[in-house]
């Protein structure tokens, strides 16, 4: 990843998604930070969990769940108690065809590999996993 405009390596951007994934509240956080604000509208779906703390505070409560949606792969990491569960879907027109339970570093390799080739289609998300990767 030499020049600005080549594709992200699938190597660097696997390395980045596992990088905080032995804390799972950190690793949704990041994937929420990274994915969800750099990802169009729709292809990444956020849920939390809000005490009445945070709700009489107006924080944003943490994160319980993060889906990702690229084409039919629909990859999804769930944390309840501080333990995450991982699944990879393959969905058509709303229906799920397949559902896969799989553990964090599949999950994130799997993730790693639909960014990677729907970065080779979308300039805007190849620039995200540049930053992602770089950690800018």
């Amino acid at each position: 990843m030499t020049q600005p405009d080549e594709s992200p390596d699938l190597e660097l951007v696997t390395a980045a998604l596992r990088a905080d994934s032995a804390d799972a509240a950190v690793y949704a956080r990041v994937l929420t930070e990274s994915l969800g604000e750099s990802l169009p509208s729709g292809c990444v779906t956020i849920e939390r969990d809000r005490s009445m703390s945070d709700r009489m505070h107006g924080r944003p409560g943490t994160v319980s769940k993060i889906t990702v949606r690229l084409g039919e792969r629909v990859m999804s990491l769930a944390v309840r108690a501080g333990q995450p569960s991982a699944e990879i879907c393959r969905e058509v027109r709303g229906v799920v065809l397949s559902r896969q339970p799989v553990a964090v570093h599949e999950w994130a390799a799997e993730l790693a590999r639909a960014l990677v080739g729907y970065a080779e289609q979308n300039a805007r998300t190849a620039e995200a996993l540049r930053k992602l990767v770089t950690g800018g």
